[in-house]
């Protein structure tokens, strides 16, 4: 799987040393001379290093121990998050339910290998990841709440929590500086950038991260279950910022939309790492409280190397390159088994036309209400294509002819999402 690096991190910390790596087109492996080593907790670091001509290898390298139970396999977890967490675009099977959630979404992986662990295994899990979800919709004052909503009558030895994007503006900076969904409506990349640092300088972005993960953990009564821990991932750069031949390359959905400017491409690598320092800083304020860690972070983005847009010699965008390990608009899953299946995204992912979520009189409620990046991306391409009947996607195609903005919310919302 191309994004094995999300899964295996956690997997590892909790499997026997009878688990095995999940085989992947690029040969993802991990390096660790002994694996029962994790059986009790150590944390693990996650970096990409070159592989020996069968694909990247992931190392694992022990970091300071987590509370754990030794030789216990665990009966159970609860995942947490945002689309990142649900998985959006991995492993579709046709339908397209509120939250995104994949088949192929790392915790669904988790507890696949967790479950083939043996017979005598019964493991419970509880997949509460929602496209769209920011950490607001984690908290228990929220109606609905992610947290409120975790049954602890079911067992759970640990908690898995991706969460942060959503809060600091992705789709908006998305839209504004790559896809221009909203088309001349969708406002100045600077200006999505300037909000995204504002939020990142304010205290609320790590005073609710951590009232979050507290939350989580009084919820499940650590206390008393001890060995509970929770794993919260970070984000991966988007881009190669360095190569020149994607200067004139553009994402945009319309004709001539924005192009991927080396200094664009610098400054979106930069606003991710500025939110994996901050939730970093979440984690270990959090931590600072306990006798013993509680959570830990993990850091993929160096495992990426390679696996960016805009690497060397790619001219973007480029749908045939499997090395790519985030979506593409209507990108197919490097998961997707294209010897036996039909075309991913076909005639039958189209949306009806009369569908109210394409009506641009109603559509922009709901859609900013779910956050969900679909809804969001459909809503605008209507709205502005009602706006100026005279735009051209970026085939050159007059919109009025063309049905390719009709496709269902996953076609447009797994962008830039990694891939199954």
């Amino acid at each position: 799987m191309r994004c094995l690096v999300f899964f295996i991190t956690t997997a590892l910390l909790l499997s026997t040393s009878e688990a095995r790596p999940r085989s992947s087109p690029s040969a993802v492996r991990i390096q660790a001379a002994d694996r029962s080593e994790y059986l009790d907790g150590t944390v693990l670091d996650v970096t990409s290093t070159a592989g020996d001509g069968d694909g990247d290898v992931v190392q694992a390298a022990p970091r300071p121990r987590l509370p754990g139970r030794p030789h216990r396999r665990p009966t159970g977890f609860v995942a947490f998050g945002d689309s990142y967490s649900a998985g959006i675009g991995t492993g579709v099977n046709g339908t397209e339910e509120p939250c995104r959630r994949g088949l192929h979404a790392h915790p669904m992986l988790i507890n696949e290998d967790l479950a083939r662990q043996g017979p005598s295994t019964s493991t419970s899990f509880q997949f509460l990841s929602c496209t769209g979800a920011r950490i607001q919709d984690l908290l228990l004052h929220r109606e609905p709440s992610q947290i409120g909503e975790f049954n602890t009558t079911h067992t759970a030895d640990f908690a898995l929590l991706s969460i942060g994007g959503n809060d600091l503006g992705f789709f908006d900076i998305m839209n504004s500086c790559i896809f221009r969904f909203y088309s001349f409506y969708s406002g100045t990349c600077e200006e999505a950038l300037h909000r995204a640092e504002v939020q990142l300088a304010g205290p609320d972005f790590e005073n609710y991260l951590r009232l979050a993960i507290m939350e989580i953990l009084d919820r499940v009564h650590w206390e008393k279950r001890p060995w509970f821990t929770i794993t919260v991932t970070g984000y991966a750069r988007f881009f190669n910022a360095e190569t020149e031949e994607c200067d004139n390359c553009s994402f945009g959905v319309w004709w001539r939309g924005p192009q991927l400017k080396r200094e664009l491409r610098s400054k979106m690598n930069e606003m991710v790492l500025a939110v994996n320092d901050k939730i970093r800083r979440s984690v270990n304020a959090v931590n600072r409280a306990f006798v013993m860690p509680r959570v830990l972070f993990v850091d993929y983005d160096s495992a990426f190397e390679g696996h960016r847009f805009c690497e060397p010699n790619v001219t973007e965008p480029d749908y045939t390159r499997n090395e790519t390990w985030f979506f593409l608009v209507g990108g197919s899953d490097n998961a997707y088994d294209t010897t036996t299946e039909a075309q991913r995204f076909t005639e039958g992912d189209l949306l009806p036309l009369s569908s109210p979520l394409i009506n641009p009189n109603v559509c922009m409620d709901a859609a900013a209400q779910s956050g969900d990046w679909g809804q969001l991306s459909l809503c605008m391409m209507a709205t502005a294509a009602e706006r100026d009947p005279t735009l051209r996607l970026s085939t050159g195609e007059p919109v009025a002819e063309g049905t390719s903005m009709w496709y269902v919310p996953t076609y447009y919302g797994q962008t830039f999402h990694p891939v199954g």
